[in-house]
């Protein structure tokens, strides 16, 4: 694969068919795929270049990926970016869903807390109301 990353470089590309049309939709296409290869996306051909640039022409010569263009190109533009923004959309509400559980598990706590033996200062005057409670209702029976 060294020979044709050589060829690549320092000799004209010869134009396949099946490839692309022209020169310049040939590095048009490999610009988009040096994007996709530079956000991290992993190289589909086994290549000793490191430079992102010679990978994607490689690619594309190879044939690796299917091209498109015309009204099937702008369909395929418009469902990849639809797709993008319900993964957006996917991020945002599972992050607001993460958000809201920290929140409610506080809150949690906090209500078992409570409920674990720990009085609050508003707890008190109800406990000695029921002990009020129960001695009138002592008295009274014994009074009978």
């Amino acid at each position: 694969m060294l020979k044709a990353a050589e060829d690549l470089i320092s000799l004209p590309i010869e134009m396949n068919d099946k490839v692309a049309d022209t020169k310049f939709r040939l590095v048009h296409i490999a610009s988009q795929r040096v994007r996709q290869l530079s956000a991290g996306s992993p190289p589909m051909v086994m290549s000793k270049s490191i430079k992102d640039s010679t990978i994607a022409l490689e690619e594309a010569v190879a044939g690796c990926f299917k091209i498109v263009v015309g009204e099937e190109a702008i369909k395929a533009k418009e469902e990849f970016r639809k797709k993008e923004e319900r993964a957006k959309l996917e991020e945002q509400l599972s992050a607001k869903e993460e958000e809201i559980r920290k929140e409610l598990s506080a809150y949690l706590s906090e209500s078992q807390e409570e409920e674990g033996g720990e009085e609050s200062p508003g707890e008190e005057p109800a406990a000695e109301e029921a002990e009020e409670e129960t001695e009138s209702e002592e008295t009274e029976a014994a009074e009978e």
